[in-house]
């Protein structure tokens, strides 16, 4: 029995490394930074994908009363936009690493968490591997009230 389960275990494939930081922006804002690395001979899929082709990569944020999303998740760089021979259509994809960046306005004076998950699948030339969800978690600073009135001086 052992030995069927060193031999699934053995097969698990994790080609893709994901890591997540904060960019703070400035007093109210910041921007979520989520990096893929992809491990040589694969490819990641982009967000934007049409209908019939493989799973696109997503992203999902909780939403709590401390912060709003600023637009949608950027991808840098560009996607690569190629025939996939797998999907026998037109698609974007990353190889080697990508970077998601979400931008957020802060609203609390507090420090609080940002919880969510992401979606994505990956393939080779050979096979594409399940899509797969992570979750992930994200440290964020609360904003720093400062009076805007000024004292002035009388005489």
């Amino acid at each position: 029995m052992s030995f069927i389960s060193l031999t699934l275990f053995a097969q698990i494939q994790n080609p893709v490394k994901w890591t997540y930081s904060v960019e703070n922006n400035g007093k109210e804002e910041a921007t979520l930074v989520i990096k893929a690395s992809i491990d040589k001979g694969w490819h990641l899929y982009s967000q934007f994908i049409g209908e019939g082709g493989p799973v696109p990569t997503s992203f999902r944020f909780d939403k709590n009363n401390n912060y709003t999303l600023v637009g949608k998740v950027n991808e840098i760089p560009k996607a690569k936009p190629i025939f996939d021979e797998i999907f026998g259509m037109q698609v974007a994809w990353f190889e080697s690493s990508a970077t998601f960046k979400q931008k957020i306005k802060v609203s609390s004076n507090k420090d609080f968490k940002i919880n969510g998950a992401l979606e994505f699948m990956v393939c080779d030339d050979k096979q594409c591997l399940p899509p797969e969800e992570v979750e992930f978690s994200f440290d964020i600073k609360g904003v720093v009230m400062t009076s805007d009135v000024s004292a002035t001086e009388t005489k």
